[in-house]
């Protein structure tokens, strides 16, 4: 477990900092956002979301966290986003703040209350059974996104995905995986393209690297992603320049 001293530290002494992952239509190629990722340099090295994340979770270093990049995206998007139509940005949180006022303090004091709209929270699948009750995430503000990261497909899961207001639904990189390696009639993809035809959701793949993925998806009614593909994770000022390339 990291003791959230050290967080507070870190933050404080400029140790993190974002990269942002743009997300494609797979239908022109034009970019539609990102999702901001936390990169972190301790003692030497570069540590990855993975190597910490799931450490913090349920501590006050998570909280501490989230806000710090609520507040760096707002430094580093905010003006951009407010002159730029039609994108969205990508906000990992922990699912403790949704439903208690952490959301809407955290907008409020980054000063993205007018453009809350354009920010994505992202749950992780992993999160909402236990720590998020559906009923608050169903009644939610309007005006406020939320996206379930990591997501898996089984038939259960996608009954259940069919239950709950999300605006998206984000399928992980071992779904896309899956799509080039394994028996397509085993990945539920005929209840994956009912879904998408039957719901306002919007489904984002994850980890895309080969073309043959991007056909798949296209068949089944997907047609937006991330992935290496596309773009690696880019600085802000790359990651605006990227966007408007793909215009």
């Amino acid at each position: 477990m990291i003791d959230p001293a050290i967080i507070r530290r870190g933050l404080a002494s400029g140790e993190f900092f974002l990269e942002y992952l743009p997300t494609v239509s797979f239908l022109d190629n034009r970019c539609l956002g990102a999702e901001a990722l936390v990169r972190w340099h301790h003692e030497g090295q570069l540590r990855m979301p993975n190597d910490f994340i799931e450490d913090i979770e349920n501590t006050p270093a998570s909280g501490m966290l989230t806000y710090w990049v609520i507040d760096q995206v707002a430094a580093e998007l905010g003006d951009w986003l407010r002159t730029t139509d039609n994108v969205s940005v990508h906000i990992n949180i922990p699912p403790e703040l949704l439903g208690r006022g952490g959301i809407e303090y955290a907008v409020t004091k980054a000063n993205l209350v007018d453009i809350v709209e354009k920010i994505v929270f992202e749950l992780t699948e992993r999160g909402l059974p236990d720590k998020l009750g559906i009923d608050e995430l169903n009644c939610r503000s309007e005006r406020v996104r939320v996206a379930l990261d990591d997501a898996g497909i089984t038939a259960a899961k996608l009954i259940l995905y069919s239950q709950i207001n999300l605006d998206v639904l984000k399928l992980d990189k071992s779904f896309a995986d899956s799509l080039i390696s394994g028996d397509r009639n085993s990945l539920h993809l005929d209840g994956l393209a009912a879904l998408v035809r039957a719901s306002t959701i919007d489904v984002i793949v994850e980890g895309i690297e080969h073309e043959a993925q991007v056909n798949i998806l296209r068949e089944i009614g997907i047609t937006k992603g991330q992935g290496w593909y596309f773009s690696p994770p880019l600085s802000a000022a790359a990651f605006m320049q990227f966007h408007a390339d793909c215009q």
